[in-house]
């Protein structure tokens, strides 16, 4: 990834933000410019809370090149609050996760590119430290 590419997709990585469309108030992430649900234009922008739950897990044990120092790590869709679903690893978990666990999102290190190359952030998700009474 260039520099210039890493920054352009900086709000998506950084604090999820997606868009909202204005005629049937769905939630969109990451941004399409049409509603898949109406099929509309949705170009309005719409930060997401980075909170939801783990909807589906994985333990990924032969990682890709690049992420061997990883292994094994946890890879989970997310079901946001708002109703996207996002796919990211799981991080901060002292046990296996589950089905439901309450998740939220975290900016951490996702890898370098090249030995003095570029860091590159993104979003992962770890569980929900101030569970919602």
């Amino acid at each position: 990834m260039n520099v210039s590419q890493n920054w352009r997709l900086e709000a998506q990585r950084y604090s999820l933000v997606g868009e909202e469309c204005p005629h049937c108030k769905t939630k969109i992430f990451p941004p399409r410019d049409v509603c898949p649900e109406c099929a509309q234009p949705a170009q309005e922008l719409y930060k997401l809370s980075g909170k939801g739950e783990v909807y589906s897990y994985t333990v990924v044990l032969d990682a890709p090149e690049g992420f061997e120092e990883y292994q094994p790590y946890t890879i989970a869709l997310v079901k946001l609050d708002e109703g996207p679903m996002v796919m990211a690893q799981l991080t901060d978990y002292e046990t296996e996760p589950q089905i439901g666990d309450r998740v939220e999102m975290v900016t951490r290190r996702l890898r370098t590119d090249g030995d003095q190359g570029i860091i590159v952030y993104g979003y992962k998700f770890r569980p929900l430290l101030r569970p919602e009474a």
